[in-house]
């Protein structure tokens, strides 16, 4: 973690007074960052080949050389060979789940953590300042530091640190989107800013003018975040345990957010099925920390024991298989790593092995002895299986000495063939080949179930092929989703000088600023005041001074002489007017004037430089007009004559010519495209 630098260089600290804090160093030389760069870079990469493969395309369609054909063929070829090995690179990256674990030497199974989504660094500057001043009428370099510190606190929201701090970090840029879209993108227009994400999982990026591109992704950063935190933890302690819990539940919860609440999401990696897949994911690996706490103080080898830990592994094979069965499914198992699905697989087959194994230790080892409660025995036993083999019932197999050793190898040969199943899967995978861990405690699990198989085994019986009954799962502990309370903090507007949200937002229109000179008439200004902040001109008399000098009834004062009392309560306010002299007292207004209705929003997806454009274009029209035909289509105005006729406005209150309702249809209005260096300089210019 850096110090946190205030706007005017001074460095803080830390602590509940501090500004915010920045992210990680993104040249620090750790395994997360390199990681990281390394994604950024196949990002690039993987652009590059899907423009020169739409180049490619779009060439083959255009040409009827045969000639021609061939080379484009060819080289598309070449790209998408290229793009095949830049994808499976990437998929190398999701795969290197070795960089998110914990320092600590451990014998724990990995757990597998989500990589942070990339995104474009975005320049607020330009066109922030050149909508503070059409719009706010006001200077816009005067809020060159608070534009400053939100792109610094987005620049640091890309490189978080990995614990709470991070997850703080990202907390309070996502709390103040809101407030930035209320300041500055308006319902009725784009303000020319493009947001740029990549999928985290194919590295196709997508680009939005909206900020539900840019909460949600966002969101799915703090998810995870929290897959980091928990992968991170030292797994062999109860608090770490807890620790890894909680963050795998926070993820979900936060996942599961996001499904519900930004439903249309043009990445792929956060629509409704990708997050489905992986909210069971973190639940399932929250799942397996909980059997893991169980057991970590140690298992007691007693009947009761033993039957509750054989469900409690069951619970977890079984949450896998499910977590499998989703990686499987068309389209998600053409994006998932395979690494992924791989693991799941794995574990699904581990612990079920487990599972039996526990089953067959519980009856091998334990007899029903005088002491012991048969009644409770007989109801444990019929609580772990679903169904019995044919002529057997749970009294049978505790009491006699032969079937319960015959259904406790059949256990045993299960757990072998599981386990050596897990085995198998595990070296169809060479990114889990790198898990030496991993391999370990398969290979000990299969020695530890072939051991007990080689002690309970007599030459001289019959072979014996009777199946041991599934299992049934069942917890005392279900992974549930949580939300954490640390998504939305409270946070300090950072335009706040420009007036409170509720008055002046974008989607509010008034006047510019106008000056009124208050002279009072028997100590009578001819008005009252009232409202919060700002405050309001009420019972104007029509025949006093400030009417006669332009004041209306509904008026915000936003300025007495050289104070700005914007955020001024009456009686703030009245404190500065009542002892107004005889020269009189300048204040400064502002007229709320009628919101046009809004247009619908021209909302374009690109996706790998492939435009997916969804718009709506609501064409001026007389309401009265039944007949479009007889409509009468009248030569629109220029700009330049546009602003001839306006040119007795104040230059503060230029803004965008509107849609002629008198007729003019604008059928020749040119659409958005992909953003690029000259379409920003045009808005600039109309500025």
């Amino acid at each position: 973690m850096t110090d946190t630098l205030l706007p005017n260089g001074i460095k803080d600290g830390g602590g509940d007074s501090s500004y915010f804090r920045k992210g990680c160093n993104p040249f620090a030389q750790t395994g997360r960052s390199k990681l990281q760069n390394k994604r950024a870079s196949l990002n690039q990469q993987i652009i590059k080949q899907m423009r020169m493969r739409a180049g490619a395309e779009n060439l083959l369609k255009a040409t009827s050389n045969n000639k021609v054909k061939e080379m484009v063929l060819l080289e598309l070829s070449y790209v998408n060979s290229n793009l095949q090995l830049l994808m499976g690179q990437l998929e190398g990256l999701n795969s290197s789940v070795e960089v998110y674990q914990s320092s600590q030497e451990t014998a724990n199974i990995p757990l597998i953590a989500l990589g942070l989504k990339e995104t474009k660094e975005v320049d607020f500057s330009t066109l922030f300042k050149d909508f503070i001043l059409e719009h706010y009428s006001e200077d816009g370099n005067s809020y060159e530091d608070e534009i400053a510190d939100l792109m610094d606190l987005r620049q640091a929201c890309r490189t978080p640190s990995r614990n709470e701090a991070g997850v703080e970090l990202l907390a309070k840029y996502f709390s103040h989107l809101p407030l930035m879209e209320s300041r500055f993108f308006s319902p009725n227009r784009q303000t020319g800013i493009f947001f740029t994400w990549y999928d985290s999982f194919t590295g196709v990026p997508v680009c939005q003018q909206n900020l539900s591109l840019e909460k949600a992704s966002i969101l799915f950063n703090m998810a995870a975040l929290y897959s980091q935190i928990a992968t991170r933890s030292d797994r062999q302690t109860i608090t770490g345990l807890e620790e890894a819990i909680s963050s795998f539940q926070i993820a979900a919860g936060i996942l599961n957010h996001l499904k519900e609440t930004f439903t249309h999401t043009p990445s792929y990696d956060m629509s409704p099925a990708m997050l489905s897949m992986l909210i069971r994911m973190m639940l399932a690996q929250a799942q397996e920390c909980l059997f893991e706490k169980t057991a970590l103080p140690g298992i007691r080898n007693q009947f009761y024991s033993l039957m509750k830990m054989a469900q409690e592994a069951a619970k977890v094979s079984e949450i896998y298989d499910q977590v499998h069965q989703s990686m499987i499914q068309t389209p998600i198992k053409d994006n998932v790593p395979f690494f992924w699905s791989t693991m799941s697989q794995v574990k699904t087959n581990h612990y079920r092995s487990m599972a039996h194994y526990f089953v067959a230790s519980a009856l091998l080892d334990h007899q029903l002895g005088p002491s012991d409660d048969e009644d409770q025995q007989e109801k444990t036993l019929s609580q772990v299986y679903d169904r019995l083999p044919e002529g057997r019932s749970p009294l049978d197999i505790l009491k006699k000495k032969d079937e319960r050793e015959r259904i406790g190898k059949a256990h045993i040969r299960r757990a072998i063939l599981g386990h050596e199943e897990a085995l198998r899967i595990y070296s169809l995978c060479h990114h889990l080949n790198k898990l030496e861990v991993l391999q370990d405690i398969l290979k000990a699990s299969h020695q530890r179930s072939l051991n007990k198989y080689s002690e309970n085994e007599n030459e001289e019986e019959f072979a014996d092929y009777t199946e041991a009954p599934d299992i049934i799962s069942k917890t005392e502990h279900k992974a549930e989703m949580e939300f954490p309370a640390t998504t939305k903090v409270k946070v300090t507007d950072f335009f706040q000088r420009l007036g409170p949200l509720s008055v002046f937002s974008a989607k509010q229109r008034w006047t510019a600023p106008r000056t009124i000179h208050l002279r009072p008439e028997d100590r009578d200004l001819g008005f009252t005041l009232k409202g919060e902040t700002p405050v309001q001109v009420v019972s104007l008399d029509p025949l006093c001074q400030a009417a006669a000098d332009g004041l209306k009834e509904g008026d915000y004062i936003v300025a007495v002489s050289d104070t700005d009392c914007k955020w001024m309560s009456v009686s703030e306010v009245m404190r500065l007017l009542k002892d107004v002299n005889e020269e009189g007292i300048d204040i400064q207004v502002v007229s709320m004037m009628d919101s046009n209705p809004p247009m619908p929003t021209k909302s374009a997806t690109f996706c790998g430089n492939l435009p997916k454009t969804y718009s709506m274009i609501c064409l001026a029209f007389d309401d009265d007009d039944k007949n479009p035909k007889s409509r009468k289509v009248t030569k629109k105005s220029s700009f330049i004559s546009w602003g001839l006729k306006n040119k007795l406005k104040s230059a503060s209150t230029l803004s965008l010519p509107t849609a002629d309702h008198s007729g003019a249809l604008p059928w020749n209005k040119p659409c958005p495209t992909f953003p690029s260096s000259s379409s920003y300089n045009n808005d600039s210019a109309l500025y």
